[in-house]
């Protein structure tokens, strides 16, 4: 099988191919509500798209009109849906645009914390406040202008704050520095270099030099590892089974779940190609096996933040403890992912204890099949519908919808795979 266009890259390649200095054509952009909302933001701001193909969800292949760093005043609020990765990216860029503009989001979005963006980018002279209901929260109101470089020590490990400084730092004369307390997720600084713009990442600090604008380029999307994540574990722990997901990304800081299910006992290959500057991506072969339980480690947790869910629901068929701790940003994701995760595997008959940053579970006891709610969290719902392939019974997820933001075609894939287990 393959999975849609990557979620992460897919956001990036729309903003960074809109500051560009000519046309970028985008092949494989993932056409689900959060991508196409970034897309349409920098419509908003005055870059042109054309849709070169499309399928049943939306644009998948695009010829994208960079505007050379000078966007256009919006006419109205800028929505961002339910895109967090969108908000906080857009953030960076419009703090440099010489203009007013809001940023604002669906009710989930608009409860997630912005702070940890407003303060780095008010350092570096942003006028950025938050005016949400709840504080530190969406909608966003930001008056751009001239920006100033800083070195700035994250206190919390996040590709989306480290991403939000270094597009800030694109419009900051000088150097700008980003610290890491732990190596995130490195799209931003590689697409950068594909858009022939320089960065230096040393340890786990990453620079950016002001004043340069991103050259034109053409950029494949490769398949969504964090999509694929639900069919690995699928396959992973039901033995016998095999898989083989083709053209999917294989970026070594989006690879962590691999290594978590192998030390599980699942038996998974990959074939890695990587292209100058590019994206690492290949193919995976999965086989199933009995897994046994682990716990996770402290330094996998950020790059292993999404999958979480699906990796709690492998730990439920593991025999065995399964311990998921450090994982408190899990609080504030799209739901209160710690406490969803545990009320559905309680639901389903495992047995499961929640911690303030994590949880626990006991695996290896037969699944039942229950009514769950997806708390309008789309990777909820598909973690807990791969659950349902395990369990006893039917299996019904409520709020399902959400699954669009991410994954378009998900219910389509996991149909084909109840077909083939059928046969």
């Amino acid at each position: 099988m393959t999975v849609p266009g990557d979620k992460s890259i897919s956001h990036r390649a729309a903003i960074l191919a809109g500051l560009a200095n000519g046309p970028c054509r985008v092949t494989n952009f993932l056409p689900a509500e959060d991508c196409r909302n970034t897309l349409e933001a920098m419509g908003a701001l005055g870059v042109d798209y054309e849709v070169l193909d499309s399928n049943e969800h939306g644009p998948v292949n695009l010829m994208i009109y960079g505007r050379a760093m000078e966007l256009k005043r919006p006419a109205d609020p800028i929505d961002c849906g339910n895109s967090g990765t969108g908000m906080r990216l857009l953030a960076g860029v419009l703090c440099g645009q010489e203009f007013k503009s809001v940023l604002e989001g669906d009710d989930s979005l608009s409860s997630r914390p912005m702070d940890r963006i407003i303060t780095p980018l008010e350092k570096m002279g942003a006028n950025i406040v938050a005016v949400g209901k709840s504080k530190g929260c969406a909608p966003i109101e930001i008056k751009g202008g001239a920006l100033k470089a800083i070195e700035y020590e994250m206190p919390v490990a996040s590709a989306q704050v480290k991403s939000a400084i270094l597009l800030a730092g694109l419009f900051a004369p000088g150097k700008t520095t980003v610290i890491q307390p732990a190596v995130t997720r490195d799209h931003t600084e590689r697409m950068l270099a594909q858009f022939r713009v320089r960065t230096v990442t040393d340890g786990n600090a990453v620079s950016i030099y002001g004043g340069q604008i991103p050259e034109a380029v053409e950029l494949a999307v490769p398949g969504d590892i964090s999509s694929a994540a639900f069919w690995i574990v699928a396959a992973s722990a039901m033995p016998g089974s095999r898989l083989l997901i083709k053209d999917v990304g294989l970026n070594p800081t989006r690879t962590a779940l691999l290594g978590v299910l192998v030390r599980m006992g699942a038996k998974i290959r990959d074939v890695v190609r990587t292209g100058l500057d590019g994206e690492p991506a290949g193919n995976l072969e999965v086989q199933g096996n009995a897994l046994k339980g682990t716990e996770l480690r402290e330094e996998e947790i950020p790059n292993l933040i999404d999958e979480i869910p699906v990796l709690a629901v492998a730990g439920a068929l593991a025999q065995g403890l399964t311990v998921i701790r450090h994982a408190r940003e899990l609080r504030v994701k799209e739901s209160d992912r710690i406490s969803a995760v545990v009320e559905n595997l309680r639901i389903l008959g495992a047995e499961v204890a929640e911690f303030e940053d994590g949880l626990e579970i006991d695996g290896g006891r037969p699944l039942k099949g229950g009514v769950l709610d997806s708390f309008g969290d789309h990777r909820i719902a598909m973690a807990f519908a791969i659950a349902g392939l395990f369990s006893e019974g039917d299996t019904v997820i409520k709020n399902t919808a959400c699954i669009a933001t991410s994954y378009p075609g998900f219910q389509k894939d996991l149909e084909s795979i109840r077909v083939r287990q059928k046969r």
